[in-house]
């Protein structure tokens, strides 16, 4: 007769079960911490990300809204925005000796100018050529409305000259428009006289930065001084005055000859 026999399991093996079932349980519990640790860490990277695309979207927004402003304010001050207009009026010039003689052929002396005409901003930009046949200097002159100011530079001797705007004199934008239009179509006679304007240097201006944008762009970084009407000054020593210079320009139907004196 065979016998079957069965071990039956010591207290040895009962406790190292016991131990590997424990030891089992733990790494799964371990399992379970760190994959929740890693869910957490993987959702808030998730949330800082979102967070850090949402601050560059609305960054590239103001950025792109700065650059969207900045280039309308570019194009409204500094692109041309109005045809240029080319004009050419002849004077007589009563004081020039060669007019003064008996039975002589009176002659006329050319004055030419270019004119950038802004009726939206209400400024006339001039560019007053140099002259061929007379002794008036270059000048590039702003008639700003907006402000009420009359700028000329002279472009010989790089200084800025600033005087309130005569109305009683420069024509407004859509007016001025009109007149060079009348030039270039031949339907005005473009001889004229002489208005003269007398004009002294008082003072010096150090900031033109308050007197809009046009003049600012003109007289930026040359000497700026202000002007007065000789008329007008009291007490003025006419012998303290040793230099003069003279711009031709037409703002009107007539020529204008703006005579800046200074010590």
């Amino acid at each position: 007769m065979v016998k079957i026999a069965f071990n039956t399991p010591t207290a040895v093996q009962k406790e190292e079960a016991r131990q590997d079932v424990e030891a089992l349980v733990n790494r799964t519990v371990r399992a379970q911490i760190l994959t929740r640790k890693e869910l957490q860490v993987a959702t808030q990277e998730k949330e800082g990300s979102s967070g850090r695309c949402m601050l560059t979207l609305l960054g590239l927004s103001f950025i792109l809204a700065g650059l969207i402003v900045g280039g309308a304010c570019i194009y409204k001050y500094f692109m041309p925005k109005s045809t240029i207009y080319r004009g050419e009026m002849c004077f007589f010039d009563s004081e020039d000796p060669a007019n003064s003689l008996r039975g002589a052929e009176p002659y006329f002396l050319p004055v030419t100018e270019e004119a950038d005409i802004r009726e939206e901003d209400n400024v006339a930009i001039i560019d007053v050529a140099v002259p061929s046949f007379s002794d008036s200097d270059p000048a590039a002159i702003i008639h700003d409305f907006e402000k009420g100011m009359t700028a000329y530079l002279d472009l010989l001797l790089g200084n800025c000259y600033l005087m309130p705007l005569n109305t009683s004199i420069v024509l407004p934008p859509k007016n001025l428009m009109d007149f060079f239009g009348k030039l270039a179509s031949g339907k005005y006679l473009p001889h004229t006289y002489v208005v003269h304007e007398d004009l002294v240097a008082v003072e010096e201006i150090r900031d033109v930065s308050n007197l809009g944008i046009f003049i600012y762009q003109l007289c930026n970084n040359h000497k700026s001084f202000r002007l007065r009407r000789r008329d007008l000054l009291l007490g003025f020593n006419k012998r303290a005055i040793d230099k003069c210079w003279k711009i031709r320009h037409f703002p009107n139907e007539f020529i204008v000859e703006t005579k800046i004196c200074q010590e």
